[in-house]
């Protein structure tokens, strides 16, 4: 069944299965959201994002509209790129047009939100708008792809054999299967041996695997043509059973939109939302993983990729840490993709970054300045013993390699 793009008024947004709040589309293609009265007097409320919590602790209920896009909170759960070119075809809508995108991804989004056509809002089904009928099987089928980000990110279910299978409408996939850049020389290797780094060094980070791309069922014949090797990554916005947890990352919790996630914001400025809402123990583990993408050569930490959990509904935790890789042997003399201390080089740390960084964020420096000694001690100690270098292409890990190496014996020189 087809939707009447203008019969579709309004989309529920739901938490944790619970109704939260209503998106509207007003003529003039605006949009804006409303929570509903019951979550706004309800005081144990389980939380949206940060980005709705007031200076006091209450709750913003402020209606702000948006033209031809949704809010920012609600923008970063779509993809980006490509991805979201292609999603938008599957889904016979206009990639531009957010409000009929989130209602075609809107079942399987990240974390716990929901969202889906309102009764007596627009006809039940998927929306079709800007020159394309959509369809039920179409939107479906984008809903197998519907994870934000801009690499080609695939919903996908691990099977008792060990094989991978795309979910057949989508919904419920604990895997992401990231399929390899046709772009980058071993993407997919990169990660996981950056990402198997950090655990090596204490970092949490998900169950990983590489598979061939050939082992993958249910891939759109364009994405199993695909040479080589894809990473297979556990989703921990989903608990046992397919539990959704709920999850923002700090493009939402400042109010910006995706392509906003390299700009106004620093590190410290994540710091402080840390140390305010998860203490000691998540900003130094913050802390320790910025260092360590400094030490890897990793220049694309930028807003979206750091996120909050919400395992208890309203007491968020930092997230396992995901997209690690080491961008420097793509982007030659790349810099960090946020300020550091009013610094985005990747050369190693100095005290004075640190002390810069601290004072800035609030935190106290001699701790910090610890824990940056300690990282790159291990890291250095780690990375020589690590086995999974052998998956690297020679010319990747000479780059890798060598900035490992030199930049955690400059940062060690300059804290010893």
């Amino acid at each position: 069944m087809t939707i009447d793009p203008k019969r579709l008024t309004a989309l529920a947004v739901d938490l944790n299965g619970r109704r939260i709040g209503v998106m509207n589309r007003l003529p003039g293609d605006k949009q804006f959201f409303a929570f509903g009265q019951e979550y706004i007097d309800d005081p144990a409320r389980p939380t949206l994002s940060l980005s709705y919590k007031s200076r006091t602790g209450g709750l913003v209920t402020s209606v702000k509209q948006v033209h031809r896009r949704v809010p920012p909170f609600f923008s970063n759960l779509l993809p980006e790129g490509h991805l979201r070119t292609y999603l938008a075809e599957q889904a016979g809508v206009n990639p531009e047009r957010e409000f009929f995108l989130l209602a075609a991804l809107g079942a399987d989004l990240p974390g716990a939100v929901t969202v889906a056509p309102l009764a007596g809002g627009g006809d039940e089904g998927e929306p079709s708008d800007a020159g394309g009928r959509g369809s039920r099987d179409r939107s479906r089928a984008a809903l197998r792809f519907s994870l934000a980000g801009v690499q080609l990110k695939f919903s996908a279910v691990m099977e008792s054999s060990g094989g991978l299978t795309i979910p057949a409408q989508g919904i419920g996939g604990s895997w992401i299967v990231k399929l390899p850049s046709t772009r980058f020389a071993a993407v997919s290797e990169n990660e996981f041996v950056m990402l198997e780094l950090a655990r090596a060094i204490g970092i949490a980070v998900p169950r990983i695997r590489l598979v061939p791309v050939s082992s993958i069922q249910g891939l759109p014949e364009d994405a199993a043509s695909l040479s080589g090797n894809a990473l297979t990554v556990e989703r921990f916005d989903r608990g046992p059973g397919g539990q959704r947890i709920h999850m923002e990352d700090f493009a939402q919790v400042f109010g910006v939109f995706p392509e906003g996630k390299y700009k106004s914001v620093s590190y410290a400025n994540i710091t402080r939302v840390l140390w305010a809402e998860t203490g000691q123990q998540g900003t130094f583990e913050f802390v320790k993983r910025l260092v360590f993408s400094v030490l890897i050569g990793n220049a694309d930490m930028h807003l979206k990729n750091w996120s909050l959990l919400y395992p208890e509904t309203n007491a968020p935790v930092l997230s396992p840490a995901y997209d690690f890789v080491a961008t420097l042997p793509y982007i030659r003399n790349d810099k960090l993709a946020l300020t550091f201390g009013v610094s985005r080089s990747m050369e190693g740390v100095t005290v004075d970054q640190i002390r810069r960084f601290t004072d800035t964020a609030g935190l106290p420096t001699t701790p910090v300045l610890r824990i940056v000694h300690e990282t790159a001690e291990a890291t250095a100690a780690a990375w020589r013993k690590l086995e999974h270098q052998s998956l690297l292409p020679a010319d990747v890990l000479k780059v890798v390699n060598r900035q490992i190496v030199g930049a955690a014996a400059r940062t060690l020189k300059e804290f010893s």
